[in-house]
């Protein structure tokens, strides 16, 4: 009871303090005159009232000395289930069809037949180089191989009836054979003067202009395809043996803030000596938003499980000398228990040792807390459990 006249002094003159600025001195020492005479009437009642209870009810001097002593707490249940702890690693988006063309001879561009953005099928034709040089080679080639054909045939027959030498014949078969090899050649070089797409995919860039010449090693146009992508990320060979295939994945892009979920594609079994990590790879599923290679994605990965862990927030967990403890409610006392703690995240530790599963947890208020201190739990605890 005194608690409460106390709580009313205090907001009484919490009141009278915060009335306007603007009133006197004076002013406000006679309100706060008047209001603690009030208080004073107040307890005078509550003494009163107190003495009367106490006469007629025995027990009722022993609790109130109790409640009043007590400190008002919430409580919560130990949580018992699986329990994950997940690491995040840095990965970007890859494609196994990601291409640079350059072209396999030299040539002046003719033509590009294509544009940025644009979806292109395998083997269409995209650029062009100048082959007018190679098409008139082949021209002479052609009338050169058709008058060695007509003499190689000559030179056989005349062979087949043992007539003439033999090396007239090998000189006019070994002519054939030459300008036929030099003739596929040629052919060979007008299909490479056409750049075709390898795959189906989307035109990225086209760094090359019309006119320009280009040769074996120039930038021609970049083609990918989507459907080939993939995350690949680089872990800490620490977590080795953490990983498996098909392992389940959060993968976060920070540019759209887009989340999705995925699993692991492999797992490499190699490290790297240079910065100690391994490689794994990600599946990619289709998208609603833009997706390019080398973009920036944040994977989280589980790399500690526990099916039936027991868990406390991490918030009323204290340390003193012997170790870290929290307090459970105990017949309306508070009961310091020492535990074991294990992995913390996102808020939550697991326990080890110390708490069974079934101690009801002391949460708010715990910081005005020492062993054997009596406690009274708040309607809030109920509340929250319900939800």
């Amino acid at each position: 009871m005194r608690n409460k006249s106390i709580y009313m002094l205090s907001l009484l003159v919490l009141l009278a303090a915060c009335g306007g600025q603007e009133e006197g001195l004076e002013e406000k020492k006679g309100q706060l005159t008047e209001l603690k005479a009030q208080v004073k009437e107040l307890n005078s009642k509550i003494s009163e009232l107190e003495k009367e209870i106490a006469s007629e009810d025995t027990s009722f001097a022993s609790n109130k000395t109790a409640t009043r002593n007590a400190v008002l707490v919430t409580t919560l249940p130990v949580d018992k289930n699986n329990f994950q702890h997940k690491t995040e690693v840095r990965g970007s988006v890859e494609s196994r069809k990601n291409v640079m063309l350059t072209p396999e001879i030299s040539g002046k561009i003719k033509s590009i037949q294509v544009e940025e953005g644009q979806r292109v099928s395998a083997n269409q034709v995209l650029m062009t180089l100048n082959a007018d040089v190679l098409r008139n080679t082949k021209r002479e080639l052609e009338t050169s191989l058709e008058l060695a054909e007509a003499v190689y045939k000559r030179q056989k027959n005349l062979w087949d009836k043992n007539i003439g030498t033999e090396i007239q014949y090998l000189e006019a078969k070994n002519k054939k054979e030459s300008l036929e090899s030099k003739l596929a050649t040629t052919n060979s070089q007008i299909a490479q003067s056409v750049i075709r797409a390898p795959f189906s995919g989307v035109i990225d860039n086209i760094p090359a202009k019309v006119g320009e010449v280009a040769g074996p090693g120039s930038q021609l146009v970049r083609i990918v395809n989507p459907d080939a992508m993939y995350i690949k990320a680089d872990v800490s060979e620490r977590f080795l043996g953490s990983f498996s295939k098909g392992d389940a994945v959060e993968i976060y892009f920070p540019s759209q803030g887009k989340e999705l979920s995925s699993t692991v594609a492999s797992v490499s079994g190699v490290i790297d000596q240079n910065n100690r990590t391994f490689t794994i790879e990600v599946k990619l599923p289709k998208v609603d938003f833009v997706v390019k290679p080398n973009q920036v994605t944040v994977l989280k990965l589980v790399d500690y499980s526990n099916n039936s862990a027991i868990t406390v927030p991490t918030r009323i967990i204290q340390e003193d000398q012997k170790g870290t403890y929290v307090y459970v409610a105990d017949n309306k006392s508070a009961k310091k228990v020492h535990i074991t703690t294990g992995v913390t995240y996102e808020g939550r530790t697991e326990i080890l040792a110390g708490l069974m599963g079934s101690e009801e947890l002391i949460d708010k208020g715990v910081r005005e807390l020492t062993d054997g201190t009596s406690i009274k739990v708040s309607k809030e605890s109920a509340e929250l459990a319900s939800n």
